[in-house]
């Protein structure tokens, strides 16, 4: 929350004093709209303030985020977010500049939208015997937004590049291929989460290009990669497992039976490749659970609430 603070206008800052410590730790979502009520989601709920942004406000924190020069966010604004310091992502809305049919950027900008991520360690060691079996299994995580995907697969990571000597896991090369900046958090090319010894990072990259470039350049035992599910994703996929790499990625979705009726995940399911799903799902009290399913999608293990660690 520190960095997130940072970049807020003081007028907006002030408002936040009010919040107790716990309504802090438990905030998912900060809501910036100009000329509409401060709002912030805890918990799954949203919470309102009487204090309507301004312009002024709006004009100031993209400033902050930017550092004074719009032109460093070239990229970001085409894709309607921006990563900063921490894994954080700020979403934007607004006016839409369009260049032969295609974005080129967001202009007056009238929305923010801050989806706070947090490092949660320890938050997969549940799911470890059912992801290593004397070699890390390829594993697909699904889940719906704020079900904690990313969350998990950060850890993943984690474990994989430090290993468990209590379980005869020896550490092994991670390669992160972290397009939207999310999962390592990067600040010039440097994760700022724990990550355990072995790893190495390619940020802003895209996913099937990075899976690639990672490939050819540092060899990774095991390629972790977020939110998948265009065509060339694909055949980046099959490449990586071609190469003898272990896989563990994540795609927006709810269930593997869903995830068999969208075409290019489809298409990567129809090559046996993962050996492990997690299905992610959060309930409407904000509780996370998650269940594990075999190759086969024979459930290995359902029920358990992870709201403590996720």
């Amino acid at each position: 929350m520190e960095t997130i603070l940072s970049f807020l206008p003081k007028t907006i800052y002030e408002q936040l004093q009010g919040m107790t410590p716990m309504m802090i730790e438990k905030m998912e979502e900060l809501r910036i709209r100009i000329g509409r009520p401060l709002e912030v989601i805890i918990g799954g709920e949203p919470f309102f303030f009487s204090y309507a942004v301004t312009k002024t406000d709006a004009d100031q924190l993209l400033n902050q985020i930017g550092q004074f020069s719009l032109y460093t966010l070239e990229e970001e604004l085409k894709r309607g977010y921006i990563t900063i310091a921490g894994g954080h992502r700020v979403g934007l809305a607004g006016k839409v500049i369009l260049e032969n049919g295609a974005v080129k950027a967001i202009r007056d900008i009238s929305s923010f939208n801050f989806r706070i991520a947090r490092e949660k360690v320890g938050v997969a060691e549940p799911l470890t015997s059912y992801l290593y079996n004397g070699e890390w299994q390829h594993t697909l995580l699904i889940g719906a937004p704020q079900t904690g995907k990313t969350t998990v697969l950060r850890d993943i990571a984690r474990m994989i590049s430090s290993g468990n000597e209590k379980r005869g896991i020896a550490p092994q090369k991670v390669g992160i291929v972290d397009e939207r900046s999310e999962i390592a958090g990067s600040v010039h090319g440097v994760p700022q989460l724990e990550f355990g010894t072995r790893l190495d990072v390619l940020d802003g990259c895209p996913k099937a290009e990075g899976m690639m470039m990672m490939i050819r350049s540092m060899s990774p035992d095991v390629l972790v990669v977020d939110e998948i599910g265009r065509a060339e994703d694909t055949q980046a996929v099959l490449e990586a497992v071609n190469a003898g790499i272990k896989l563990m990625i994540t795609t927006h979705g709810h269930t593997l039976e869903e995830m068999k009726k969208r075409p290019f995940i489809a298409e990567i399911l129809k090559q046996n490749i993962f050996e492990r799903f997690i299905e992610l799902q959060r309930t409407k009290a904000g509780t996370r659970s998650y269940k594990v399913l075999n190759a086969d999608g024979v459930t290995l293990f359902s029920g358990e609430s992870v709201k403590r660690h996720v």
